[in-house]
């Protein structure tokens, strides 16, 4: 027998005529969000290094990641210049300095120096990995796209998207092979100004597929 569930009191709106509330809440709902931080190197060989919101897997076999920047920025420039970047996994330890990474700072400002961090070579692409991070990978371009709205007007986000071609763990955080994500430290962005979570093994539960 089915139930009817109970009436829900709704707040509705067109996100094109506003949504009303102290602050978006399309954010928050779609969140918490794995963080693109993202290291690229333009063709004149200036290192970058900032994070990025939206992000996520796309892709099993190839492997392919992407995300999308609001505004042309430099890190969209230099993947056009150099076809390549690294992805480094944004860790509870490394959230203060990833933090310091999204300052606005001129094209010829290095994060990796702004930051303390320590760039290290990467194995398949020019853009070096962040060394504190313990997961990275290296990925090459494969496709750049201007986003648009359904009236098909031009929207200033770009969505970039990469085949990762090496992939770079610490074994500490292979348990008997398999990668423990409840252990890894990874933080996640949520809504509002200032939101950001964690994943521990408090919030682990396991769920098979039906056979």
């Amino acid at each position: 027998m089915t139930t009817t569930p109970p009436p829900r009191t709704l707040h509705s709106y067109e996100p094109r005529q506003g949504h009303g509330l102290p602050h978006d809440p399309f954010n928050a709902i779609v969140g918490p969000r794995p963080i693109g931080w993202i290291a690229t190197q333009s063709a004149a060989g200036a290192t970058n290094l900032a994070p990025y919101s939206f992000f996520n897997a796309f892709n099993y076999v190839p492997p392919i990641v992407g995300f999308a920047s609001i505004g042309y920025k430099d890190t969209v420039r230099n993947v056009q210049e150099t076809g390549e970047f690294v992805w480094n996994l944004a860790t509870r330890d490394l959230a203060e300095v990833m933090n310091q990474s999204c300052a606005a700072v001129p094209p010829e400002v290095s994060e990796f120096d702004l930051t303390g961090l320590t760039p290290l070579p990467s194995t398949r692409v020019r853009p070096p990995r962040v060394a504190e991070s313990p997961v990275t990978f290296e990925c090459r371009s494969t496709q750049i796209l201007q986003l648009q709205g359904v009236d098909g007007a031009k929207v200033d986000t770009w969505l970039v998207l990469g085949e990762v071609v090496a992939v770079h763990i610490d074994q500490a955080l292979l348990k008997n092979g398999v990668y423990d994500t409840a252990n890894a430290g990874h933080i996640l962005r949520g809504g509002g100004p200032a939101d950001y979570f964690t994943v521990g093994p408090e919030q682990l539960f396991k769920m098979y597929r039906p056979r």
